[in-house]
């Protein structure tokens, strides 16, 4: 186990934003922490990578305090908001965390690989606000780490450099484990291995995404019959089918549709 959370709780004055919240993060496992605004998910990254401290609970980062210098050169890190020296060079700001760990990625291929490679002589103070998101994205991979904590991993990303970014997470996570928060349940969907759901710093799920979509139930089949297109919602499609060819209805064009992951997550 690379991270374990024991009922851990911790509050802002009267806000309670963990309670009693328990989890783990096994090896080679893609997790991804959904909830909505103010459900705890920056707090329990920040208390993971030691950044705060818990209330009560333990926390055991690769079997250790996650405050420890030895265990923090294993991880990798992007928070929700980063910001870099105006006049370094992205190469420079690369090189600089890379020599904080013991067996990091060449400089050239780490910014090769997140299609930073021409900006590498750029100063950071020039960047638009998706190049120093990838940039950000980058500095935790570098160092080759065990674990990869992201938070809000693909902010400021257009659609198309969002996914181009998935295909490199997923590439440099074989491996590796990952930690990550979203509010783009469609990247939760192409990146996640496992899903955890929390509310108000509750756990609500903990399992993988086809699990949290079997939830719903309910599948959308849709089909173009003798007046036009008809959808419908059921919860058996195949008895729906076998009615639709016993009773003689023409159609043409079936087509089943799954639960999306947002669907189901809207549904907990």
């Amino acid at each position: 186990m690379l991270l374990e959370f024991e009922n851990v709780t911790k509050s802002y004055g009267k806000t309670r934003a963990l309670d009693r919240l328990s989890f783990g993060v096994e090896r080679d496992e893609i997790v991804a922490l959904l909830g909505p605004n103010g459900a705890g998910k920056t707090t329990a990254l920040e208390i993971a990578l030691g950044l705060r401290g818990a209330a009560a609970g333990t926390v055991r980062l690769l079997g250790g305090s996650p405050r420890r210098v030895a265990v923090r050169r294993r991880i990798g890190a992007t928070p929700q908001e980063s910001g870099f020296p105006d006049m370094l060079r992205v190469d420079e700001i690369a090189a600089f965390v890379a020599a904080h760990y013991p067996r990091p990625l060449p400089v050239s291929e780490a910014l090769a690989r997140f299609g930073l490679a021409d900006l590498a002589k750029r100063r950071a103070g020039t960047l638009s606000m998706g190049q120093s998101r990838r940039l950000a994205v980058t500095l935790a991979f570098i160092g080759n780490p065990e674990l990869v904590v992201l938070d809000e991993p693909t902010t400021g990303l257009d659609v198309e450099s969002r996914r181009k970014l998935w295909k490199v997470v997923r590439e440099l996570g074989s491996g590796r484990s990952m930690l990550f928060t979203t509010h783009y349940l469609e990247e939760a969907q192409a990146l996640a291995t496992r899903i955890l759901v929390i509310e108000r710093g509750q756990l609500l799920f903990d399992g993988d995404p086809q699990s949290l979509r079997g939830r719903v139930g309910a599948r959308k089949l849709t089909y173009v019959g003798k007046d036009g297109p008809v959808c419908v919602t059921t919860d058996d499609t195949d008895a729906y089918v076998r009615t639709m060819v016993a009773t003689g209805v023409h159609f043409s064009g079936l087509e089943i549709t799954q639960p999306s992951l947002e669907e189901a997550f809207l549904s907990l």
